[in-house]
Formats: structure tokens, C-alpha cells, sequence
């Protein structure tokens, strides 16, 4: 099987947990990447999680960082495997304040 390189952009508009990715049915995905950017004039306390579609979409904690103002962070220190539906999730402490690309 081909490789099929893909981004997905998002900003996180409430303070809900929003997915930004979701591995497609019958595929691995390898993330690299979880740049996350604060345009906001003051910290901002980001999460990361992911859905595990094969334990009963069990949910996990893999990030959890206080982005200063006006700066940008990967949260991904090593590649992240998600497998066949597996989900991404960010969640902002605040609104409208976090930007980026995975």
C-alpha cells in the first residue's frame, strides 16, 4: 500500500474537546506533528488525547502543556500511532486562542 501524506488544520473555538483527526477505516496513521500555536495575548492550557476505536473507544491523556502567549509547541515528542478509526482530540482552557496543523 501507498504512502497517503496528509494534514488536518484546525482552531479550537470552545473550550470543549474538538477532534482534529480521525485515522481512516482500514489505515495506520503516523503522526509526526501536532504543531500548536497561542495568538492570544496571555497563557494558554492545551490537551491532548487520543480515542482508541479497538478498546471500546477508550480515552487517554498524551499532552498536556501551558503555551505562553504568542508562541508555538509540538506536542508530539516521537511519532504517534493511531490505527483504523482512532481519534485525535485537543482541548483549550480558553476559546478562540488556539490555532494549528497536524
Amino acid at each position: 500500500m501507498a504512502n497517503v501524506y496528509k494534514n488536518a488544520m484546525f482552531d479550537l473555538t470552545t473550550t470543549n474537546k474538538t477532534t482534529v483527526y480521525t485515522c481512516p477505516t482500514n489505515r495506520t496513521a503516523l503522526i509526526k506533528s501536532i504543531q500548536i500555536t497561542n495568538i492570544h495575548s496571555g497563557s494558554v492550557e492545551v490537551e491532548a488525547f487520543t480515542t482508541d476505536s479497538s478498546a471500546s473507544n477508550a480515552e487517554h491523556e498524551v499532552a498536556h502543556i501551558q503555551l505562553g502567549s504568542k508562541t508555538v509547541d509540538n506536542l508530539v515528542k516521537g511519532t504517534m500511532v493511531l490505527e483504523s478509526s482512532d481519534a485525535l482530540k485537543l482541548k483549550a482552557a480558553s476559546a478562540n486562542n488556539i490555532a494549528g496543523i497536524v
